[in-house]
């Protein structure tokens, strides 16, 4: 698969607060995964309006690093990949399977992105891109013990397919998405983003999803139902209904300059008026 090169590496990394190039260590990978999380959010606004959801390199750049947007996993892993590629980390785009919310033993569609990092020999996942339940450190891939992060805990099961990433929520494992090592190229993930961002049966064209990380607490926002889950005490929810509301809720916050374009601005006001 071609590497390109970020044409801004070192913005990007001054958004994620370093000044020059950190060394490829575990270390490194861990502040860079956290703090990704919370600086860029995941957002599927671009679905909503309608418009083609552009994968290259120079695309999301723009839109990330500059148009003030987030995105979702073929954008933002896709550009944590090349920063991490370009800093000397050992790394490559992997996929799965999401069956989050799905029955126990789901097989669906393999339609997410994340990469796999070997540092020192050992291998670990790391994954930026995964909404509301986006793990917030890299995870070691050969072992079954539970993994604790910033946020819940995490582990991953081994099947004869491959693995299964779970977290722990409310004290049950549950099933994030399934994944394997198979080598992917562009077209692999050319083909999964143009299901998930135009495919009337995918989530991302049928309803507003966005989420953010910070210190201790993860906000989510699905249609007009926002949510702030703080480690250890029960979740803050309220219900949005205005329009104008929600764009202001999107830029304050979630960090997101909601671009002023017509059709994304009715099918928000849609969504927030249809039941939850």
């Amino acid at each position: 698969m071609s590497e390109p090169r970020l044409t801004d590496r070192a913005l990007y990394l001054q958004r994620l607060g370093f000044d020059t190039p950190p060394a490829p260590t575990l270390e490194t990978l861990r502040q860079l995964q956290l703090r990704h999380t919370g600086v860029f959010p995941f957002e599927n606004l671009t679905t909503l309006s309608g418009e083609p959801v552009l994968i290259d390199l120079p695309s999301i750049e723009q839109k990330v690093l500059h148009d003030g947007r987030g995105g979702y996993c073929y954008e933002l892993n896709n550009l944590f990949l090349a920063l991490l590629q370009e800093l000397g980390f050992d790394a490559r785009a992997i996929s799965g399977r999401v069956v989050m919310g799905q029955p126990e033993g789901s097989w669906t569609a393999r339609t997410h992105r994340l990469s796999l990092v070997i540092i020192n020999d050992v291998r670990y996942i790391t994954d930026v891109g995964f909404g509301g339940m986006v793990p917030t450190a890299p995870l070691l891939l050969d072992t079954r013990a539970e993994q604790p992060t910033p946020h819940e805990s995490y582990r991953i099961d081994l099947h004869v397919d491959g693995f299964t990433l779970r977290a722990n929520v409310a004290g049950e494992w549950r099933a994030m998405y399934i994944f394997d090592l198979q080598r992917q190229e562009d077209i692999d993930f050319a083909v999964g983003n143009w299901y998930v961002s135009t495919h009337p049966e995918s989530s991302f064209v049928k309803q507003l999803m966005v989420a953010r990380t910070g210190e201790g607490w993860r906000r989510t926002l699905n249609n007009g139902s926002y949510a702030i889950h703080r480690i250890g005490h029960d979740s803050e929810r309220r219900e949005v209904t205005d329009v104008q509301e929600l764009i202001g809720l999107l830029g304050s916050e979630f960090g997101i300059r909601v671009p002023e374009q017509a059709q994304l601005a009715r099918t928000l006001k849609r969504l927030i008026a249809a039941p939850q």
